[in-house]
């Protein structure tokens, strides 16, 4: 079986591990027996680790080999070097690595003269976790501190190669979660990146640039990782979403969920592949989420409609609206305050959108009446505006009109005043 320990050299790829020309390279220390024999060695197994340190947020500390691993890094032979009198412990087993990680990041003392605020609880959180109860029960498998943060590669966690930035960390999940081979026998799901991948919240993370879109830790926590329905998952999704969450925790869905068995949120969203919502997902079309549950005849379904069709209409409302305002203000004239004003609309569309989740009709009506209302005042500018324009041009082209005339009445003159001359 292959030994958790090896889980990130072994899953990763070669780039990730050691990057040649790196900006971020220090300069390694000279005369420690530790790096200077091991990279000398030119062994495979034991080269690439004091290479890698170069890179390493704790070499920039000040924080070296016998730090972690004992021993005595100015005897450069092999037993006196290693020697267990020195507390050298060689390479830890997979239970000891919180253990060991923890006798600096558990020590606020230590841990403070680097960053005052720094947290040091996240060995005991870990313990918490699916992870460390897994560990302590003799799990080799499952993740600890360096399957997370590398071992002789760590970055700081804003550094954008580290393993935990935002960008990479549903990889660094991934290495475990989306390889089937590996998670075979804990019966959970291995698509999960893929899925995730295919998310609005991915989209936001990657091509917006958007760090604080959430990724596989915002949801199911960092050290105390634990699947986010202890609760109620709504709990999860609201950190963000708190609109919607108050407004499903005030509709009778709550209860109907949580009597079906069903979880919030998640039962018409997903929860890895969540789509970017629409209004497609409420009412009675074949793309709605309301039919999953609700058919026809039904209270449930006759509301739904109801609430599209609020919906439809405000949206309709201001669909026409920003069509004139453009169409005007492309002609050259000035509509900026009725465009500005029409945001209002907008923002109670969004309002609107989100009271859905309180499934009440009355509701959401009196929200987009209201938006129509301002929707058509704003039109109704538009239309104003358009109008003022085509007076605009008749007046031209009577203006046009007169000055030809005037004009064609002056040559005529000038030439019946040449004529006359001519005679005379």
């Amino acid at each position: 079986m292959r030994q958790a320990w090896l889980v990130p050299l072994v899953l990763i790829p070669a780039w990730a591990l050691f990057m040649p020309g790196d900006a971020s390279a220090q300069k390694l220390p000279e005369g420690n027996a530790c790096i200077e024999c091991h990279q000398a060695l030119g062994d495979p197994r034991v080269t690439p680790p004091a290479e890698e340190f170069a890179r390493d947020i704790h070499l920039a500390k000040g924080i070296l080999c016998q730090d972690c691993h004992g021993g005595d890094p100015t005897k450069f032979d092999a037993g006196a070097a290693m020697s267990r009198a020195k507390g050298f412990i060689g390479k830890p087993t997979h239970q000891a690595i919180p253990q060991l990680c923890g006798k600096c990041h558990s020590n606020p003392v230590y841990m403070k003269r680097f960053n005052p605020t720094i947290r040091v609880d996240q060995v005991e959180e870990y313990y918490t976790s699916v992870h460390g109860k897994r560990l302590r029960e003799g799990d080799q498998k499952v993740a600890t501190c360096i399957s997370c943060h590398s071992v002789h590669n760590i970055r700081a966690i804003k550094d954008q190669q580290a393993w935990t930035y935002p960008v990479r960390v549903v990889d660094t999940c991934g290495r475990c979660h989306g390889d089937p081979k590996y998670m075979q026998g804990y019966k959970i799901p291995t698509d999960v990146v893929e899925k995730y991948k295919q998310s609005v919240h991915y989209e936001a993370l990657t091509k917006k640039g958007d760090l604080s879109a959430p990724t596989c830790n915002v949801c199911h926590g960092n050290h105390g990782a634990t699947p986010p329905g202890l609760d109620s998952v709504a709990h999860v999704c609201g950190t963000c979403h708190s609109v919607p969450e108050e407004f499903f925790s005030k509709g009778p869905h709550q209860k109907a969920f949580a009597a079906m068995g069903l979880p919030p949120c998640v039962t018409c969203h997903s929860n890895h592949d969540v789509m970017k919502t629409s209004d497609a997902m409420v009412g009675t079309t074949d793309s709605a989420v309301c039919l999953n549950c609700h058919t026809p005849k039904t209270a449930g379904y006759q509301k739904a409609a109801a609430i599209r069709a609020s919906l439809d209409e405000l949206r309709g409302n201001v669909q026409r609206t920003t069509e004139i305002l453009d169409q005007a203000e492309n002609a050259g004239m000035e509509v900026s305050q009725a465009k500005f004003e029409l945001r209002g609309a907008m923002d109670i569309l969004l309002k609107a959108q989100a009271a859905v989740h309180l499934v009440d009709p009355v509701a959401v009506k009196k929200l987009t009446d209201d938006g129509v209302q301002i929707a058509n005042k704003m039109f109704a500018k538009g239309t104003q505006a358009m109008e003022d324009l085509r007076f605009r041009h008749r007046g031209l082209w009577i203006s046009v009109a007169i000055i030809l005339v005037t004009i064609v009445g002056l040559v005529l003159k000038i030439k019946e005043i040449d004529r006359r001359q001519g005679e005379g």
